[in-house]
């Protein structure tokens, strides 16, 4: 789909491994020729914009997905491991993770010019993160506060981005992007099926504090969602409701449920795509 006069920006959210389904997205976009010019993402929506970027090989992002790459970032953030350790993970391990997927590239040399959010935990503001270590960036965004210690970044120590932009539909329209879709993970609370992120899917239990906190948080980062997104020309919010934020292992379902939510809105993208070309 040659579209000279319109730059696609991809908008990727927070949301664990739900955000997986960013994968499935992307594959049905490219499937249907839409092309995607720049990319910005946060938290998990930051690594998989982080990963497509720096290759725009999504059969390989795919690939590491459904086998068993990705399944250990379960066990890098499992909550309970971090419980009964220290209380705080250094990213050691992720970083290495992260390494084994996209190497030592920086974000300037990227395929796709890509951006990750991440959040100053000194002063609240938002930190759009388009230049050096890719890794750094991506280990950044998905600081879930609590859980990893901030990482230095020039002057500033910074968290998981979803705190102040968990889509960030602006980010892109920043970056140039004159057509932005945008994709949102975090469904609403009253419609997931689990209160539990960990497992814990009885309810004739109180919640685990760490459920409790990781819950509080996507509680308040859907409430910026129904604001920010409006920024985008198209939504897509696949329906993961069902996956917990630590099931890594249910990558294939992620992203069937990322890619049969982009193919039932990519008519309307074309037939928006040609009305911004003619005008």
């Amino acid at each position: 789909m040659n579209i000279p006069n319109v730059k696609v920006g991809l908008a990727l959210g927070s949301g664990g491994a739900r955000g997986i389904a960013h994968i499935g997205v992307i594959k049905a976009l490219l499937e249907a020729g839409i092309p995607i010019h720049m990319i910005a993402g946060t938290s998990m929506g930051a690594l998989v914009g982080a990963c497509y970027a720096a290759d725009a090989n999504i059969s390989l992002l795919e690939e590491i997905a459904l086998k068993s790459n990705l399944r250990k970032m379960a066990h890098l953030l499992d909550p309970k491991l971090t419980l009964l350790s220290a209380g705080i993970l250094h990213g050691g391990r992720v970083e290495n993770f992260l390494k084994s997927i996209i190497g030592d590239k920086r974000i300037e040399d990227c395929e796709i010019p890509y951006s990750a959010i991440a959040t100053d935990i000194r002063s609240g503001k938002e930190m759009i993160l388009n230049r050096g270590p890719l890794i750094k960036a991506v280990r950044a965004s998905i600081s879930i506060p609590f859980v990893f210690v901030p990482v230095k970044y020039e002057s500033a120590y910074l968290v998981d981005g979803g705190t102040v932009n968990p889509v960030p539909a602006n980010v892109v329209r920043s970056m140039g992007a004159t057509f932005i879709i945008a994709v949102n993970v975090l469904n609403d609370v009253k419609k997931r099926r689990h209160f539990g992120l960990t497992g814990e899917k009885k309810f004739d239990k109180p919640p685990s504090s760490f459920n409790t906190m990781i819950q509080s948080i996507y509680i308040m980062e859907y409430q910026i969602i129904k604001a920010s997104i409006l920024k985008a020309d198209i939504i897509i919010e696949p329906d993961v409701g069902f996956i917990e934020a630590f099931e890594f292992h249910r990558g294939l379902e992620a992203i069937e449920a990322g890619y049969s939510a982009a193919a039932e809105v990519i008519p309307e993208i074309k037939k928006l795509l040609n009305v911004a070309e003619e005008d």
